[in-house]
């Protein structure tokens, strides 16, 4: 009897919701912890990237505009289906090299962020905005209003509970996303796309591209259309590549080898948020106006 060949999955790119192929053709090959051939991993392009990049402009509006326990609701969503599916993830970081043990702990710590920030979505704002004061005939009062577009830029060994924080403290304050990581985090990292896609995430709102990273660096820091870049792990040339890059249009440059706080902190949204300040007049009650 023949023996039956298993059937070798291609990972593609995730952009505005839908799983394309990159636009060059090309792929890399995934290697499992035993060095065999796991599967193949496309190779993002500087035209994925645009479009990437394109796709979370358009979405960054419309998810902004969303309420924000609207906000909390599908991220709490994204916490059910990655439990529902933990036996999957967790065989996939395994069988990239990652104690078993470890593997779980990664999972329980994911997990357990989707649904902080979720409980962080209608709450940041009322926490730390404030209003202000001043002396004079007027007042002031300073809200949070998200940066817009971030590209998220992972190393080698960045672990799947620190790649989740950093998606989800970005996108519950508004923002859009942009991940790029190496084509060995493949088989997890789409594999979560394939998650948010089925979780009522808006499509465009998170976009993931894998290849190699140093090819596509120095065009996420110079892109014109990207208002910040969180980096996590990369090599001091990387480091020094974005920091030389990134203020053309002042995007802000968050740099960590690893999230602080195992990235559970409420200080990694407003990393992401723009104080917007509005000033009131109140009229003079000596000049016959109204006190109020």
């Amino acid at each position: 009897m023949a023996t039956r060949l298993e059937v070798q999955k291609t990972y593609k790119l995730f952009i505005n919701g839908q799983f394309p192929r990159t636009e060059s053709g090309r792929f890399l090959k995934v290697i499992d912890k035993d060095g065999a051939f796991w599967a193949n991993a496309c190779r993002a392009s500087r035209k994925d990237l645009r479009n990437a990049v394109e796709s979370a402009r358009k979405a960054q509006t419309a998810w902004n505009n969303r309420a924000a326990f609207n906000r909390s609701q599908i991220l709490y969503r994204i916490a059910e289906m990655l439990e529902s599916r933990r036996v999957e993830f967790e065989q996939l970081l395994i069988k990239q090299g990652t104690p078993n043990g470890k593997a779980k702990a990664e999972l329980n710590e994911a997990i357990d962020a989707a649904v902080y920030y979720a409980g962080w979505a209608d709450k940041y704002q009322q926490v730390f905005s404030s209003v202000n004061t001043v002396s004079g005939n007027y007042f002031n009062f300073s809200v949070y209003e998200p940066t817009g577009v971030v590209i998220n830029i992972f190393g080698e060994d960045v672990n799947f509970s620190d790649y989740l924080n950093a998606v989800l403290s970005a996108i519950v304050g508004g923002n859009t996303i942009v991940n790029i990581s190496s084509a060995n985090t493949a088989p997890y990292v789409i594999t979560l796309a394939e998650t948010l896609a089925t979780s009522d995430l808006s499509a465009g709102v998170v976009n993931i591209l894998t290849g190699n990273i140093s090819e596509l660096i120095s065009h996420a820091a110079k892109h014109m259309d990207v208002n910040a870049i969180v980096s996590i792990n990369l090599t001091e040339a990387e480091r020094l590549e974005i920091e030389s890059a990134a203020p053309n249009n002042v995007k802000r440059i968050f740099q960590y080898n690893q999230l602080p706080e195992k990235g559970k902190t409420p200080y990694l949204i407003l990393d992401l948020q723009e104080v917007k300040t509005t000033w009131h007049p109140i009229d003079s009650p000596i000049a016959g106006g109204n006190s109020y």
